[in-house]
Formats: structure tokens, C-alpha cells, sequence
């Protein structure tokens, strides 16, 4: 089934010591390793994201919320969800959406793993495939109930 809402979606990873991007096709069935994008400068990569958005120019970026398994929000998740409404109001009006990344970044590990990459040179590969699985997952989603992935997030200015 295609997407009731085509167009092109970033997805973003934000891991440590950098978030993961990756890029979905504008036909929504499949998502793409883009970049990584360090933490070390905050003001930096909050620019470096914006320029994605700008270059790319998704209709949204689908951004991962860590919850534990048992589906409840921590710190993890609290930072996120602060982070979450910065981006929204600096990449306006292009809206973020807010999905589950429960085991994203195990999944991810264990592709790279099974594809020969060692975890300590391929952090910031891992961050990229955890943002794939991410977005291919809120693509899949979408997909499956025509309806928007996750939490849409409120710009409050």
C-alpha cells in the first residue's frame, strides 16, 4: 500500500557520541543511511541538521524516542522530547513526529555486526542504521494504518 502523504522523510537517531540520519525515498518504501552528525558542538549540529532539512527538504523528520521495554519514558526519553522541541521550532514549518526506537540501535548493531563492521569503528555507521531502522519503521507504519508515524510535535514559541 503507498503512502497517503508521499514526499521524501528524514529520520534522526540521536545517539551518543552523534545522531544518525537517514533519508527516505519520496516514494516512502524505503530509507537510506545519510549522515552522522557529532554532538560536541550542540549549536553545530543543530545547524548541520537544519541544513539537511533545507537541502532535502523532507515533508517531515521522524525523530526516535528511547522508551525502556516495558514502554515507560526516562531521562533518555525526557532529553529527547527537550531536543525535540528546539529542532521543531528551528526546521519550522516542517513538522517533526516523535516514534518508538525501543531496540532500533540493537537491531542496527546486529545488521552491522552480520555485515562484518566492528562496533568500535562503526559507531557512527551504527547511529546512520538505527535511523534507518527508525524511518523505515514509521514508514512501514504509516503504510499499514495510512496514518502518521508516532507523536506529532507541538511547536510552542
Amino acid at each position: 500500500m503507498p503512502l497517503s502523504r508521499p514526499g521524501r522523510r528524514h529520520g534522526v537517531a540521536d545517539g551518543e557520541p552523534g545522531m544518525g540520519v537517514a533519508s527516505g525515498a519520496p516514494d516512502g518504501y524505503l530509507a537510506t543511511p545519510g549522515d552522522t552528525v557529532r554532538r560536541r558542538d550542540v549549536p553545530a549540529a543543530h545547524r548541520r541538521l537544519r541544513q539537511l532539512v533545507e537541502e532535502y527538504e523532507p515533508i517531515e523528520v521522524v525523530l526516535g524516542l528511547p522508551r525502556s521495554l516495558g514502554g515507560g519514558e526516562g531521562p533518555a526519553a525526557v532529553k529527547v522530547r527537550e531536543f525535540a522541541q528546539v529542532f521543531a521550532r528551528s526546521i519550522a514549518p516542517v513538522p517533526v513526529r516523535l516514534v518508538d526506537e525501543r531496540m532500533t540501535t540493537v537491531t542496527a548493531a546486529q545488521g552491522m555486526r552480520a555485515s562484518g563492521v566492528k562496533s568500535k569503528k562503526g559507531r557512527s555507521v551504527i547511529d546512520q542504521a538505527a535511523a534507518v531502522v527508525i524511518l523505515q519503521n514509521a514508514l512501514e507504519s504509516e503504510r499499514a494504518s495510512g496514518n502518521p508515524p508516532g507523536e506529532g510535535v507541538e511547536v510552542v514559541v
